[in-house]
């Protein structure tokens, strides 16, 4: 399969931000894996604009989970769509965290971003308490099970484990932890969608940047990246592309 590095740039960017995609297409022409930025909905249609043609895809960072109604400040999978986005991030720990997201809810965003022809990059991760508690596989595998959309397969689904206790605190699990994970998603998806587990990409996030990434890619099972604060940047983001391409 091919590798992903995936940057998520949260609440951060304005039209000016539109110079930092610009770099990342002009250094990476033709990269050795996929790439991806999911900026603001704000940014969506114009960064798609900018990167067609290129190698670059752009996706949301969520969405509704109906196509259309009254709801106001929400953003629908069609929309999404419409403005030239490729995928869109669900379930992501801030999401989960601070709107209260369930696994059912983000079960049925990722029906709706594949009922819209997107790709859904469903996030999953445990806290530190939960980790301290020695409970990272029961809960991983308790959110995977929840936030699986019917109908997944490895060309309409990415899976992103985001520890959420490494997410920009600078501190990472050590390999052999996400490894450990990793396996057991492979496995765990293998059980839940059979033979289409093989080629779902299997995405760590949580303090990658330039300085870790190649370690980190060289873990079994890690198919890429899901990057926070290092893909605002072309250059940090670039180094990140370059370590999944080698």
């Amino acid at each position: 399969m091919r590798k992903l590095a995936a940057g998520n740039w949260k609440m951060n960017g304005t039209a000016g931000s539109v110079v930092e995609l610009q770099a990342l297409i002009a250094a990476h022409p033709m990269p050795g894996c996929e790439m991806l930025i999911c900026p603001p909905a704000t940014l969506v249609q114009q960064m798609a604009s900018v990167a067609r043609g290129s190698a670059l895809r752009i996706g949301g960072q969520d969405c509704h989970p109906k196509p259309s109604g009254a709801h106001t400040g929400d953003v629908s999978a069609p929309m999404l769509r419409d403005a030239g986005a490729s995928h869109v991030i669900v379930g992501h720990s801030e999401r989960r965290a601070d709107h209260g997201e369930t696994d059912a809810l983000v079960r049925a965003k990722a029906e709706a971003a594949l009922a819209a022809g997107l790709v859904a990059v469903v996030c999953i991760g445990e806290t530190e308490g939960e980790r301290d508690a020695g409970r990272t596989l029961a809960v991983v595998g308790s959110q995977l099970d929840g936030s699986l959309p019917a109908g997944a397969t490895a060309a309409n689904l990415v899976v992103a484990y985001e520890p959420v206790w490494a997410i920009g605190t600078g501190r990472t699990p050590t390999l052999a932890e996400i490894a450990e994970v990793h396996e057991f998603l492979r496995n765990r998806l293998q059980a839940l969608i059979g033979a289409e587990a093989r080629g779902v990409r299997l995405l760590y996030g949580g303090s990658v940047k330039p300085s870790n990434a190649a370690e980190i890619f060289a873990v079994p099972q890690v198919d890429g990246a899901l990057v926070g604060g290092a893909s605002l940047k072309a250059a940090d983001f670039g180094a990140i592309v370059a370590a999944l391409s080698a």
